[in-house]
């Protein structure tokens, strides 16, 4: 979805300062300045490459916009979401523990439930089957829409294009 997103604004990642886990590319959406970040780290320990770039870019958790996948959602099926807990997702836990905080928007990409006894971890880490993908390469569109529209208009008026109005608590 970054990618989609550095495409569209002709964005180009470079790695941050040495004390910061990922790679960042800042520009403008709807006239806001943005920080777009692609963590280096392994995703249950992103914790450690959100914290910092909050800290080094002033940024509060509240403006915050994380994107991940979440298998409790259906496949292709997207839910912006402020202030919930992880729902078992590492990556998710672990910024909450790394800012001590849940307060900042997630934008939550449904996978779908692993078949069988399939491990969660192996199922989110496949690759997308040759039918899935038509309908994920719109997904990652719709949710680079999502998060443009988040920057430029708020949390609340991104949830329309998700069909989620619960913003939390």
């Amino acid at each position: 979805m970054l990618d989609v997103l550095a495409r569209r604004h002709a964005a180009v990642f470079k790695r941050a300062r040495r004390t910061i886990r990922a790679e960042v590319s800042e520009i403008h959406i709807g006239g806001v300045h943005t920080v777009l970040a692609k963590p280096t780290t392994f995703m249950n320990e992103s914790g450690q490459a959100v914290a910092p770039l909050l800290r080094y870019f002033d940024v509060a958790p509240a403006d915050l916009l994380v994107v991940h996948d979440d298998i409790d959602l259906p496949f292709a099926r997207l839910r912006l979401q402020f202030d919930r807990s992880s729902g078992g997702n590492n990556g998710a836990g672990s910024v909450i523990r790394s800012l001590g905080t849940q307060e900042f928007w997630r934008l939550k990409c449904g996978v779908g439930r692993p078949p069988g006894r399939m491990d969660p971890a192996d199922f989110v880490l496949r690759r997308f089957g040759t039918a899935e993908q038509p309908e994920i390469d719109v997904t990652i569109e719709q949710a680079a829409d999502v998060v443009e529209m988040f920057i430029a208009d708020g949390g609340p008026a991104a949830q329309q294009l998700t069909g989620a109005g619960d913003s939390g608590s």
